[in-house]
């Protein structure tokens, strides 16, 4: 018993972010929808950039994880457990993605979020990678992988933006 419960949680941090299932209460309203797919923040253009160009600008490791979909190591990333007030922002194009307000402790090991800073500034795809189906979440100004969006995280929106850290930048709030 025991070996099956530690196979299925190196399964999930195989796969970044997953966990089981959470059971809502019968009187628990269905959690809210994330973004729809691909809309463009409308007070930016996109930026768009050659794989070379992404290379010279990103680290080895923001490159894998934004550009080719990667996912960091949990309890390894930048700000999974950084508790600042701030904002974080996208590393290919400085978009303020998420609010330090909107963080919780998820428990996975990546940043996670119950929404972004606003709507328009993410995007979502549907993700069948690795036999499974997620929502994959998307920077809406360059395209950068940032992670994935699941229906387990708390109230208000239910959702849990599980994002990995070496997506995003960190800009401490000013006093």
């Amino acid at each position: 018993m025991r070996t099956v419960l530690v196979m299925a949680m190196l399964s999930m941090l195989a796969l970044g972010c997953e966990r089981p299932n959470v059971v809502q209460a019968a009187d628990t309203p269905p959690p809210a929808t994330p973004p729809s797919t691909k809309a463009t923040n409308a007070m930016t253009t996109k930026v768009v950039k050659t794989d070379e160009e992404w290379k010279k600008q990103l680290t080895p490791e923001q490159y894998k994880v934004t550009r080719k979909k990667g996912t960091e190591r949990a309890f390894t990333g930048p700000n999974w457990n950084n508790k600042e007030k701030g904002t974080y922002k996208c590393v290919g194009c400085g978009q303020e993605l998420f609010s330090s307000d909107h963080k919780f402790e998820s428990g996975t090991g990546w940043p996670s979020y119950w929404q972004p800073i606003e709507p328009k500034a993410v995007a979502t795809e549907e993700d069948n990678t690795f036999f499974m189906k997620r929502t994959e979440v998307l920077c809406s100004r360059c395209d950068a992988h940032l992670g994935h969006v699941f229906d387990d995280g708390p109230k208000p929106t239910g959702l849990r933006y599980c994002i990995n850290g070496h997506a995003m930048t960190f800009e401490k709030k000013k006093e």
